[in-house]
C-alpha cells in the first residue's frame, strides 16, 4: 500500500483550513481517508468564537474516527454522526443557526477487500483511477450550477477593474447572491451543523478489485484543472501517482505565481489553501 500526502496554506501569514489524513484498521484490512476544505467566512460577525481550523479538525477527526472504526455504519450516516458531535462541541457557546457558522467541504473514501466506497460534498475532487488506467472524477455540480442570474453576476464583478469601488460593491452583492443559495434548495451544501446535510453528498461504491488508487483533492489543488486548465483530471490522477501530491501543489503554486492579479484566470483568491491525498490500497 502506498500512502502520501501533502498540505499547504495558500498564504503562509494565515492558519489553513484544511484538513487531511487516513487510518488504518489494526486489522490491516481496508483504511479511509478523509479531506476537508474549511470555508472562509467574510469579515464581520459569523456566531462562533471559534476558527475554521478548529472546526475542520474537530468534524475531520470526528468523521475519520467514526467511518474507520464503524464499519457498519455508512458514510452518510459517519458524516451525519460528525457534524453532531462536532455541533455539540460547542452548541452552548455559538449561534449554530447562523449563515456563516464553521462549515467545510468534504472528500471521504473507505476501502475493503472487497468495495470502495466513497462520499464528495461540495467542491473537493476524488479522482478514482480504475484497473485498466482511465480516471473517474467524483464531483458535487450544484456550486457550478448555480441560476443563470448569479452566474451572470459573477461575470459581470470579473469584468470590472481589480481594486475598484465598483468591483468591490459588485462582489459584495454577488457574495450576499451566493450566500443565500448556501445550505439551502436550489442551492448548494456545505457541512455545517445540520446533520441532515449528510443526505445531499454524491456518494457511491466501487469493487476494489477495479480501483488502482485514490485521489483526494480540494479545490485549491484542483484549480490546476478546472481555474488553469493544465490538463484532465487524468493528468491530474497521473502526475500525482508519478511525482507525488507536492509536485502538484507545486505547479498550481507556480500557475498562481504567473498570475498574481487573477487577470488570466479569475479565481476568487489569488492562492487558495491546498491538499491533496493519494493513496494506492
Amino acid at each position: 500500500m502506498r500512502i502520501e500526502l501533502a498540505i499547504e496554506p495558500g498564504d503562509p501569514q494565515r492558519p489553513n483550513e484544511d484538513y487531511a489524513s487516513v487510518a488504518l484498521p489494526a486489522s490491516g484490512q481496508g483504511g479511509v481517508l478523509v479531506l476537508l476544505d474549511g470555508v472562509t467566512p467574510p469579515e464581520g460577525d459569523v456566531g462562533c468564537v471559534h476558527t475554521v481550523p478548529w472546526f475542520t479538525a474537530r468534524l475531520g477527526g470526528a468523521m475519520l474516527e467514526l467511518s474507520g472504526s464503524h464499519p457498519d455504519m455508512t458514510l452518510t450516516e459517519a458524516l451525519a454522526a460528525a457534524i453532531a458531535r462536532t455541533a455539540d462541541a460547542h452548541r452552548s457557546t455559538c449561534d449554530l443557526s447562523h449563515a456563516r457558522t464553521p462549515q467545510a467541504t468534504v472528500v471521504a473514501a473507505r476501502w475493503s477487500g472487497h468495495a470502495v466506497e466513497h462520499l464528495v460534498l461540495s467542491d473537493s475532487v476524488l479522482l478514482l483511477e480504475r484497473t485498466d488506467g482511465s480516471v473517474r472524477p467524483v464531483l458535487d455540480p450544484r456550486l457550478d450550477e448555480l441560476p443563470p442570474a448569479v452566474r451572470a453576476q459573477r461575470d459581470a464583478v470579473r469584468a470590472l477593474p481589480r481594486g475598484s469601488a465598483e468591483r468591490a460593491a459588485a462582489g459584495r452583492e454577488y457574495g450576499r447572491a451566493v450566500e443565500a443559495l448556501r445550505n439551502a434548495e436550489g442551492g448548494f451544501f456545505t457541512a455545517a451543523a445540520d446533520p441532515a446535510v449528510a443526505a445531499r453528498a454524491v456518494t457511491g461504491s466501487t469493487p476494489r478489485a477495479g480501483i488502482r488508487s485514490l485521489t483526494a483533492l480540494t479545490d485549491g489543488a484542483g484549480r490546476w484543472v478546472e481555474v488553469f486548465r493544465a490538463g484532465s483530471w487524468a493528468d491530474c490522477a497521473a502526475l500525482v501517482a508519478e511525482q507525488g501530491p507536492q509536485a502538484l501543489i507545486d505547479r498550481v503554486r507556480a500557475a498562481e505565481a504567473a498570475d498574481p492579479d487573477c487577470a488570466a484566470y479569475p479565481r476568487g483568491k489569488g492562492r487558495d489553501d491546498a491538499a491533496v491525498v493519494f493513496v494506492a490500497p
